[in-house]
């Protein structure tokens, strides 16, 4: 009964469709190329062998890229220069804005207790280890927006003229309130050795239409009303290819799309597989899909965001005791190393179910900090064919374990979520940027 092993590690389905992926271009959620990216997707879910592959709309806010700067204000003349200058955040506002401009470093909550009003604000992507929580683009954003701060730049932490990108804006509100731009460390370095204290003005040309997302499904194993849902997104940001963030996730279910198709009679409850649009925008794919699921209905989730890159898997089981216990079944039965981790992740598209006391895994690869994601370096080539592989069988493994009949994965209550959000100090950041549903 291994054959699906050595099938899985000589299959080309999923790394073919990483390569159809980022060779679409343009992936942003609401674009042509997301439309794209969610039929290749259902199409290969089909090819796979499950059934009942579609497209489940949903309509979105749109953004669409334009020019971008930050220019000092009496010669009209830009100021982050370079091989990439800097680029607009997305669901940043039109317009521009002045003001004199501070280097808040970091940007941990103390350094918003300046007086900001009306200033130019710049900080990190990077959390110190001082701090016991990663503080969040969006949380800095908003803390900038909060201290009356008349527009927003996000500087890189990492090395490589890359200046990052991430969404801004809120549910409610999913435009944000202020300009906001990235820039590379190198850009970052120089505004604060050159500019610090001047006055500068950062642009930002963009449309905001409305827009038509969508999220690729399909199923197997026997039609029953309790279900697994095997998860990714397809969307990724228009800078760069995306295939760490989020085509190899993507291309990794549909590998194990294919792996358990061939295992389908050992399936005791249906999986369901979800390429969810729009997850760079606010998790909107997902949050549709988790406000429309019978909460009593869904097993548990398994998404997978941001593999490949690291051999290891990471899979972050929120504390669900029976989750972190499969984890190390699987680990055991191949005597693989896989990596867990027990505090609760509230990004990526596990979490509309997790905080719903769901059971969820965030699954991803084992590396130190974001690295190349969220910029022009995420690309194909830092990429290797094996890990998918190899983190497919794996994950088919983990699948078919949790849809065993007699496996019991309990809820977590949703009081109790929000308590260990509070405990782990991510509650005051997320009642904030408007995460906070508790």
């Amino acid at each position: 009964m291994t054959e699906w092993i050595g099938e899985t590690f000589t299959s080309d389905a999923g790394w073919n469709h990483l390569l159809d992926l980022v060779d679409v271009g343009d992936r942003t959620a609401g674009s042509a190329g997301e439309r794209e990216a969610l039929e290749l997707t259902r199409d290969a879910f089909a090819d796979a062998g499950a059934r009942n592959a579609a497209i489940e709309e949903f309509g979105i806010q749109g953004w669409e890229r334009g020019d971008s700067a930050v220019r000092d204000p009496t010669t009209d003349e830009p100021v982050a220069v370079g091989p990439n200058e800097c680029i607009a955040l997305p669901r940043s506002p039109s317009g521009e804005a002045t003001g004199e401009f501070v280097d808040l470093g970091y940007g941990v909550p103390g350094d918003f207790e300046a007086d900001l009003e009306g200033k130019v604000v710049m900080a990190s992507s990077d959390t110190p280890d001082s701090v016991d929580r990663f503080v969040h683009r969006r949380e800095k954003y908003y803390r900038a927006v909060d201290a009356g701060a008349a527009a927003f730049v996000f500087a890189n932490h990492v090395e490589g003229t890359l200046p990052p990108t991430g969404s801004v804006g809120t549910a409610d509100d999913p435009i944000g309130a202020i300009p906001a731009v990235g820039v590379s460390k190198e850009t970052g370095a120089r505004l604060s050795r050159r500019n610090e204290g001047d006055d500068l003005t950062v642009a930002v040309d963009c449309e905001t239409p409305t827009a038509t997302s969508g999220n690729a499904v399909a199923e197997l194993g026997p039609d029953t009303d309790e279900h697994l849902i095997v998860s990714s997104h397809v969307d990724a940001h228009d800078l760069a290819e995306g295939a760490m963030d989020n085509g190899a996730g993507t291309a990794t279910i549909v590998e194990v799309a294919r792996a358990l198709a061939a295992r389908e009679d050992e399936l005791d409850v249906k999986v369901r597989f979800a390429a969810f649009g729009a997850e760079e925008v606010g998790l909107v794919g997902s949050s549709v899909a988790a406000e429309a699921a019978d909460r009593e209905a869904v097993r548990a989730v398994v998404n997978v965001d941001s593999n490949v890159f690291g051999r290891t898997l990471r899979l972050d089981h929120h504390d669900f005791d029976a989750l972190a216990a499969a984890a190390e079944r699987v680990s055991d039965r191949f005597d693989h190393p896989v990596s867990t981790g027990e505090e609760l992740v509230p990004h990526s598209d596990h979490w509309p179910f997790v905080k719903r006391g769901i059971p969820g895994y965030m699954v991803s690869g084992e590396t130190e900090g974001r690295g190349w994601g969220h910029t022009h370096a995420d690309t194909l080539d830092k990429l290797e064919s094996r890990n998918l592989r190899e983190q497919a069988i794996l994950l088919t493994e983990l699948v078919v374990d949790l849809a065993e009949a007699d496996a019991s994965i309990p809820r977590r209550d949703t009081d109790e979520i929000a308590a260990a959000l509070e405990a782990e100090g991510k509650a005051t950041g997320m009642k904030l940027t408007g995460d906070w549903t508790f």
